[in-house]
């Protein structure tokens, strides 16, 4: 299993515009954020996690081709602003977009001329299914866990696939959800900044996450400029947490038995 990060950034990206501290000045490119999103791929299935406003600049760099599958986490606009971009890939057939049937419902409200009868030319051709947190369901032969996460009050979804976990936006997770995380070898994680924040984890908050899910691999996104310096930070983090950074390619290999 592969998976790329394409965008590792929070809500307005880094740099952020009209910023000029030193981290949205920074002349490495680790510190440059689009914003949260990644491709996998299982060896059967391609998934696409989230599809914000960045979507259509992620993808110019990715080899172009059929997309299995859409999970999105949450409605908010950085995580699916970018769904209309979705029409390039329909020359391929339809492209599922799964999602729990509260977030559906707001994104049928937001890009209705997806979903009517009558569409017109051009316009992606991608089709809502609801799912549950707590129910598995398959992509081809894939099998994919949606996992409830609290981002702030709002109840979201964090995405298990064999042994990868993908969660964002995250401030707790419910037992429940641990317990469905035992095992996972590679962890992407939530950390917006380093002090507090009442809607995502900071990245003491974090660091305890990774600890008690206990993955060989945990890699941060969902980072503003708040969190500081790439080269900076990463020197103080344990040596199996790292920064994940917009490009990244990581493979999960089977732990030696």
């Amino acid at each position: 299993m592969e998976i790329k990060i394409l965008g590792s950034g929070t809500s307005t990206g880094v740099p952020e515009v009209g910023c000029t501290c030193p981290v949205c000045t920074s002349a490495d490119p680790r510190d440059r954020r689009l914003r949260a999103s990644s491709l996998i791929h299982t060896g059967d299935a391609t998934l696409l996690i989230d599809c914000g406003p960045d979507f259509r600049q992620q993808m110019l760099s990715a080899p172009f081709g059929k997309i299995d599958g859409v999970l999105i986490t949450h409605e908010h606009y950085d995580h699916v602003g970018g769904l209309d971009d979705l029409r390039s890939f329909s020359r391929f057939g339809e492209v599922p977009v799964f999602a729990e049937a509260y977030t559906a419902e707001h994104l049928r409200a937001r890009l209705p001329y997806c979903f009517v009868e009558n569409k017109y030319p051009g316009v992606p051709n991608i089709r809502l299914q609801n799912i549950e947190a707590g129910k598995p369901f398959r992509i081809n032969t894939t099998e994919v866990l949606p996992l409830r996460v609290m981002h702030g009050k709002l109840p979201i979804l964090g995405y298990r696939i064999g042994k990868l976990a993908y969660i964002t936006d995250m401030t707790t997770l419910r037992e429940e959800s641990y317990r469905q995380l035992a095992g996972v070898e590679l962890l992407i994680l939530n950390a917006l900044r380093i002090t507090p924040h009442s809607t995502h984890q900071n990245l003491e908050e974090a660091l305890e996450t990774s600890r008690r899910i206990g993955a060989r691999e945990t890699y941060l996104i969902h980072m503003s400029h708040q969190m500081g310096l790439h080269a900076e930070v990463a020197k103080d983090l344990p040596p199996h947490v790292r920064l994940a950074s917009d490009g990244l390619t990581i493979s999960l290999t089977p732990r030696p038995t």
